[in-house]
C-alpha cells in the first residue's frame, strides 16, 4: 500500500473545540504550531461554521483524533464513514489521523471509552482492524493510549499490549503523558517504567492535558483543568527520551481565558527547548 505523509507537526499544537473558535479569533497565536479537531465533530459541517473552520485550516497545520471509529469492537469496520474521514483528511490538508486504542460500540454506541482486553486474541483482533484502517484511509496511523478504570480478563500487562498491537499493526503511538499518569495511580504501577518501555521510534505525537481528582487513590481524566507539575514532569521526561515530540494540548470543556491556555502552550515549548535533543527522529510513512 502506498501511504501519504503524515504526522509532519513541530512545536506545540492546541485542540481546536468550537467554544473556543470566537475566543481564539482575536488572540496572537504565534506560539501555536498546529491544532488537533475531531473528523466526527466537522464532517459535512458547512455554513458560516464550515467557513470559520477553513480560516483555521488555511492559518494551521492540522492533525485529526478520531471519537468513533471503536478499533476494538466486534462489528465490522465502518467503510462508508472511514470513506468520509479520508475525503475529509484530503480536502482539509490534514497532516495525520489517531484513534483510540479501545472500543466505543456493541451493536450500539456506549458513549464511552472503553478499554480493550489485554490478550493475545485481543492483539490480533484490533491489529487487523489498525491495518485495514490505515489501508481505507490511505495514511499510517496513530493510536492512543487510553485512561482506563477497570481491566477484563487481562493477560499480559497494558505496556505489554500497546507494544504487540504497535508492532503486529505497524502503525504509530499518539503518547498520551496524562494517561499514562492517571492509570499510574488508579492501577498502582510505575509511570517513568511505564514511558521507559514504549518504543523510541513509533511516537507521533503527544497529548498533555488536565483531569480530576476524585479521590487519594481514583483520578478520573477529564480535560478540563489545567496540567498538573507531576505530568509537566512526565512530559519533560518524555522529550528527555523521545525527543521534541510535537505536543498537543487538550482542553474540552471549562475554557479558561486564552491567555492561560497560551500560558499552558509556552510551558510546552519550554520542556522542548530545555529537556528535548537537538534533534528527533522523523517517521517514514
Amino acid at each position: 500500500m502506498t501511504r501519504a505523509s503524515s504526522f509532519d507537526l513541530t512545536g506545540a499544537g492546541l485542540g481546536l473545540r468550537r467554544g473556543l473558535l470566537d475566543p481564539l479569533r482575536e488572540a496572537d497565536l504565534s506560539r501555536v504550531g498546529f491544532m488537533e479537531v475531531a473528523p466526527e465533530n466537522w464532517i459535512g459541517v458547512g455554513g458560516r461554521l464550515g467557513r470559520r473552520f477553513a480560516e483555521y485550516t488555511e492559518r494551521f497545520p492540522f492533525v485529526c483524533h478520531g471519537l468513533s471509529l471503536s478499533l476494538g469492537a466486534p462489528e465490522p469496520l465502518d467503510r462508508g464513514f472511514l470513506a468520509r474521514v479520508r475525503r475529509f483528511l484530503d480536502e482539509h490538508g490534514i497532516r495525520g489521523y489517531s484513534e483510540h486504542l479501545s472500543y466505543c460500540s456493541e451493536h450500539g454506541h456506549l458513549y464511552d471509552l472503553m478499554p480493550i482486553p489485554f490478550t493475545e486474541q485481543a492483539v490480533d483482533w484490533v491489529a487487523s482492524r489498525i491495518a485495514r484502517t490505515q489501508e481505507l484511509v490511505g495514511r499510517r496511523i496513530a493510536v492512543e493510549n487510553i485512561s482506563y478504570y477497570a481491566t477484563v480478563g487481562a493477560e499480559m500487562s497494558e505496556l505489554d499490549f500497546i507494544n504487540a498491537v504497535l508492532e503486529r499493526a505497524d502503525c504509530l503511538l499518539l503518547l498520551d503523558v496524562n494517561n499514562i499518569y492517571v492509570n499510574s495511580v488508579n492501577h498502582r504501577y510505575d509511570p517513568h517504567e511505564f514511558l521507559a518501555g514504549l518504543p523510541d521510534d513509533r511516537v507521533a505525537y503527544i497529548h498533555v492535558a488536565g483531569h480530576h481528582n476524585e479521590a487519594e487513590d481514583l483520578i478520573v481524566d477529564t480535560h478540563g483543568a489545567p496540567v498538573i507539575e507531576p505530568v509537566w514532569q512526565l512530559l519533560a521526561e518524555a522529550y528527555q527520551r523521545f525527543g521534541a515530540v510535537p505536543t498537543l494540548l487538550e482542553r474540552d470543556f471549562n475554557f479558561p481565558p486564552v491567555a492561560e491556555l497560551l500560558a499552558e502552550i509556552d510551558e510546552i515549548r519550554n520542556l522542548q527547548e530545555t529537556h528535548a535533543p537537538a534533534k528527533r527522529q522523523q517517521f517514514a510513512s
